[in-house]
């Protein structure tokens, strides 16, 4: 099982404790790599790293992203609902996406997100 930070027994204690499917996620490699990204970017102060909603809707994770001073990027109302129940509000959240309907800008607006507008038809 290869990984580069987690020795094979603790894959293996996890198969053990838990049926399968599971996720294993490392918090101590997430929070390194979020500071190791916002140091990169230290030389701009307002640089602010927003991570992708639906490229791991996971309540955990999007916490621990908080935490570390990452905001999201929602493309949805789900998102955009997930975001608001992580404790994500105003400038924490934006809100980019295509083809959408007024009500999820009236919700993304509601939160108070920055909205990125995709399309000049959305004006």
């Amino acid at each position: 099982m290869p990984n580069f930070s987690l020795t094979d027994q603790v894959f293996t204690a996890a198969t053990e404790a838990f049926s399968t499917p599971f996720h294993l996620y490392d918090e101590r490699g997430i929070r390194q790599t979020a500071r190791a990204l916002r140091q990169a970017f230290a030389w701009n102060p307002g640089f602010r790293e927003y991570f992708a909603v639906k490229a791991l809707p996971t309540p955990a994770i999007l916490r621990i992203l908080g935490e570390e001073g990452c905001g999201l990027d929602c493309a949805s109302a789900t998102e955009l609902m997930l975001a608001q129940a992580c404790g994500f509000s105003g400038d924490a959240i934006m809100f980019s996406a295509n083809d959408v309907p007024p009500e999820e800008f009236a919700l993304a607006r509601g939160l108070q997100a920055t909205i990125n507008l995709d399309d000049i038809t959305h004006v």
